[in-house]
């Protein structure tokens, strides 16, 4: 029985010598091509993992529509909240709508060295995730980053919605809600694409005196356009009734509930996170953590400056001064928070803290009437911000060896940039003054805009009063 066995074995192993040998000779064959899609197999994760975290960082950024919504209607007073509420809401809706149809074209599409030509409706071909020289598509400025291109249109569109909201709170308590409607339209589908086409759009501030201008995360190409546009509106709108007296001394209008401000500052920093480490549009650990730790400093920085500053200046810790504070540190890092050390990060936002408090004291000398702050967070801190990356950034800065140069360059943009939002902000403001009006009646003012436009109050008066009354007179 054993030799019976033994010589089975053997005729076993006759029988598959030749189906096994068939079977090496084809692993061997196919060895090479599966090595080749496991040493492509980490390109495949890289991007798995760069599209999660350009998403997470875009929902962050979403989530600041919140903070901004807080922010406005905590430094306003009651009787316009769903007014302000209404506005912030809609505005993301109104910049998805536009940005798709025309926005992302004008911004990221090839075409003029002044405006993008292509990729309508997000039209045209792209073959995210390749990236460099392997790109085939409408959209080569963005091809540095190796995300699909609905990643890529999702993120921009939260930072153009941004720039839209900026300008709700400094026309706060007095423009028309069908006004700011079709201005934050004609924003997001026209304006803030073309000055984003020459900074990141390949446009022709990306070589100015053999330089790029640089602005890593937005500070001029969201925060200070938002911010000229506001300005420009603040001087055809005029201010609120009561808010300078016949002498021309400032009658300082209250908000009506510092918490939801106070809230709203939080939750704005916290989106930052994604707005500034989000920028890097990759899953790059070293470099994420180091644009978060400047864009933490900075907002701290701004914090204790605005704090002190305006303890000095105005005799008290202004807690609304805090808050914007905060705000203007997180504007100014946000050009040069990649290429700034954690000292330099917190300088900047030292001296945004101050512009700040000084900025809004100087706006209101000037009878610019801005409820919220926004033009001195926005648009000084913006233009503060982008100048930094002349003299903090430790390659190129002046401050670091680096010269004048980038410096200038930084100027240069900025001037641009001012002069174009300005006047596009002007031609929009007198179109939509022509198509809807402006500004309310004073008697819609006075009665408040939740009442007379809105049908809407946020705090209306409690009806069950009058019912107990009738109850207890029947």
């Amino acid at each position: 029985m054993k030799t019976r066995s033994v010589n089975g074995c053997i005729g076993t192993v006759k029988k598959f010598a030749i189906p096994g040998g068939a079977l090496l000779l084809l692993f061997l064959a196919i060895a090479p091509a599966y090595a080749q899609e496991e040493a492509a197999a980490p390109d495949r994760y890289q991007v798995m993992l760069d599209t999660l975290w350009v998403m997470i960082a875009g929902f962050l950024v979403f989530f600041m529509n919140a903070g901004f919504a807080l922010v406005e209607t905590g430094f306003c007073r009651g009787k316009n909240a769903v007014n302000i509420l209404a506005k912030n809401f809609i505005v993301f809706a109104l910049a998805s709508l536009t940005f798709w149809a025309t926005g992302f074209a004008l911004m990221f599409g090839d075409g003029h060295f002044l405006v993008g030509l292509a990729g309508f409706f997000l039209g045209g071909a792209d073959n995210s995730p390749m990236t460099g020289d392997a790109y085939a598509g409408v959209y080569s400025s963005l091809n540095w980053t190796g995300v699909p291109l609905e990643a890529k249109f999702f993120f921009q569109l939260v930072f153009a919605g941004t720039a839209a909201t900026i300008v709700s709170g400094a026309v706060a308590e007095r423009i028309k809600f069908q006004a700011y409607i079709l201005f934050a339209a004609l924003l997001v589908a026209f304006m803030y694409p073309v000055t984003g086409h020459w900074v990141w759009g390949g446009g022709w501030l990306a070589s100015v005196m053999g330089a790029s201008f640089l602005d890593f995360a937005g500070s001029t190409v969201v925060h200070s356009v938002g911010g000229w546009a506001a300005l420009a509106g603040v001087l055809m709108l005029g201010p609120r009734m009561g808010k300078y007296r016949p002498d021309g001394s400032v009658n300082a209008i209250p908000g009506h509930n510092i918490a939801l401000a106070t809230l709203g500052g939080l939750i704005l920093w916290l989106g930052w996170y994604g707005f500034n480490p989000g920028s890097t549009m990759a899953a790059d650990g070293s470099a994420i953590a180091h644009v978060a730790v400047t864009t933490t400093m900075a907002a701290a920085a701004g914090v204790v400056a605005a704090m002190f500053y305006a303890w000095f200046r105005l005799g008290s810790p202004d807690l609304s001064m805090i808050i914007n504070g905060c705000l203007a540190g997180l504007v100014a890092i946000t050009a040069p928070c990649n290429a700034v050390s954690i000292t330099g990060s917190v300088v900047i936002g030292l001296i945004a803290g101050f512009l700040v408090v000084e900025a809004v004291i100087t706006f209101d000398k000037m009878h610019l009437d801005d409820p919220v702050g926004a033009l001195s967070v926005h648009l000084v801190n913006g233009v503060w911000g982008t100048l930094a990356v002349g003299l903090f950034n430790t390659e190129l800065g002046l401050f670091y060896g680096g010269g004048i140069k980038q410096l200038l360059v930084q100027g240069i943009g900025v001037a641009a940039v001012a002069a174009f939002t300005l006047c596009a902000s002007f031609l929009f403001w007198g179109i939509t003054k022509a198509v809807v009006g402006l500004r309310v009646t004073a008697e819609e003012e006075y009665l408040g805009l939740d009442k007379s436009e809105m049908g809407l109050e946020a705090y209306p008066a409690d009806v069950t009063t009058s019912e107990y009354k009738l109850a207890s007179e029947s």
